[in-house]
């Protein structure tokens, strides 16, 4: 057994990241809109600019404890990535013939919540917005293409974040629901697989939640848990119900995760975060209830999430048909962190693991790592699973001749490739889909760098926001056209 024939090959992006037209055809204005650049090497972090309740301004990173009633407000004559990005609202006919010309049979984007509602809870829909992304899968579908389209993606609307707090309201939760709603009913039959919320166990951001005091209130933050599950599962439900034939999966930001040492306190360590990480978020949305240990956690913590009757329900009713995931590095874990170096990994630090080669940006490379969580997963849910976002950050060159010889994403993808064939014929794990991160050069939702680039096709834009989007197709690209054409066969 090799990759199943009808495997689905594709790459991935996300909106605020990718699409631009912030201000078009009717779309409101969301959380990460107010987010600027960043610059890895002066060490340099991204960041908000807020307008506090007393009057004087403080910028404040996306992890940051932001203050009850501050408010993100845009600064003249500054870059704010998301704005353009690299620009697929006005590119996307050309982006899907690039697609399609790669081989891939399968794309995975975003919606952005505000170009469907632009204050996040109108009453009624921008069919501007509805328009847009319809002529978006009608063409995919012409293409012979399918979508996979994630319903959230680091998106809050801003109206919600300083009107209701985000995530932690109810209402939040309830503007969700209409537009997932919407979006099913009005997408019917033109799209089948979806996502709900993506990496939502990095719901520490506030440019995801949108939610204030993120760190000092555990209360909230746990509300925000909470109402996030249930836009999930309410997500579900509605989707099945609308059309049985969607299939809908959680994504999770997953690595394979290691005990420094085989020490039992080292080994606990592991334990205890992964449970946190990673398996807290699986259980809930493939299992449909909190785990023992998290009940007990809330327990010693005097912490009372608000219900409705009927969300323990939901929970259950609403559990994924598919678990999708991101696996760009590996963590590692100690009892006792304090005297361990530390490097970046997907939006958090772990410790440095002494085995392994590391990106420019510090990301373990770890392609076996993979083949250890494909069958962790699959040995503790036993539900089909997708690799949804995979791949190099680099600096890329672009020479004078107008090529991108980018042989290290090509050592990066086969590696990765071949170890998710093994977990295939070796350890029949139930992989059904594969999207690199991203098929095209678009904007690092972590640095907010150009610099930073993932794609198989360059996009000439630069830190600064200079550059006319013009594509250029990498050596990657070529590779992962006989990779994809293949089905995965011809890897050399």
């Amino acid at each position: 057994m090799s990759f199943p024939k009808n495997f689905l090959w594709g790459g991935a992006t996300a909106a605020n990241q990718y699409e631009g037209g912030y201000n078009s055809g009717g779309k409101g204005l969301a959380v990460c809109d107010f987010l600027k650049g960043g610059d890895n090497i002066r060490h340099i972090a991204r960041k908000f600019l807020f307008q506090l309740p007393d009057g004087t301004q403080k910028e404040l990173t996306p992890f940051e404890d932001i203050p009850q009633g501050a408010i993100p407000i845009m600064e003249e004559n500054t870059y704010y990535p998301s704005h353009d990005a690299t620009d697929f609202y006005h590119h996307w006919k050309e982006d899907l013939a690039l697609t399609k010309e790669m081989g891939c049979n399968f794309f995975r984007m975003s919606l952005n919540w505000t170009r469907i509602y632009p204050n996040g809870d109108d009453e009624k829909p921008n069919e501007e917005g509805i328009v847009f992304y319809e002529n978006i899968f009608k063409e995919c579908q012409k293409l012979g293409i399918t979508p996979l389209v994630t319903l959230n993606h680091f998106d809050c609307p801003l109206h919600l974040a300083n009107a209701y707090d985000g995530w932690v309201s109810r209402h939040t939760l309830e503007a969700f629901e209409r537009f997932v709603t919407t979006v099913f009913t009005r997408y019917k039959g033109l799209v089948h697989y979806w996502l709900t919320i993506n990496e939502i166990n990095l719901n520490g951001m506030y440019m995801m939640n949108g939610i204030h005091e993120q760190n000092s209130n555990i209360q909230n933050k746990e509300q925000c848990r909470w109402h996030l599950f249930l836009g999930s599962a309410y997500a579900v439900k509605k989707g099945h119900e609308i059309d049985p034939t969607n299939k809908i999966g959680l994504m999770i930001a997953q690595s394979a995760t290691y005990p420094y040492s085989c020490k039992p306190e080292d080994v606990f360590a592991e334990v205890k975060g992964s449970n946190e990480y990673k398996w807290f978020y699986g259980d809930v949305m493939v299992r449909g209830y909190y785990p023992s240990w998290k009940v007990k956690e809330l327990e010693r913590n005097h912490i009372t999430i608000k219900k409705d009757d009927g969300d323990a329900q939901l929970l259950k009713e609403g559990t994924v048909d598919f678990y999708s995931f991101s696996y760009y590095s590996s963590n590692v874990y100690a009892a006792d962190p304090k005297n361990h170096t530390f490097t970046e990994t997907n939006l958090v630090q772990t410790i440095q693991n002494p085995y392994l080669k590391a990106t420019d940006w510090g990301w373990t490379i770890d392609p076996l790592g993979l083949r250890i969580i494909l069958n962790q997963i699959y040995d503790r849910y036993q539900i089909p699973m997708m690799i949804v976002e995979n791949g190099l950050g680099a600096i890329d060159k672009l020479e004078e001749d107008g090529t991108v010889n980018d042989d290290y994403r090509i050592d990066y993808m086969r590696n990765h490739i071949k170890i998710m064939k093994q977990a295939i014929e070796e350890d029949g794990v139930d992989l059904i889909g594969y999207t690199a991160w991203g098929f095209i050069d678009l904007v690092s939702g972590g640095t907010g760098e150009m610099r930073k680039r993932y794609g198989f096709i360059y996009v000439n834009r630069d830190d600064d926001g200079n550059g006319d989007f013009s594509r250029i197709r990498k050596k990657s690209f070529y590779y992962m056209q006989k990779v994809y054409t293949s089905n995965g066969e011809d890897l050399d």
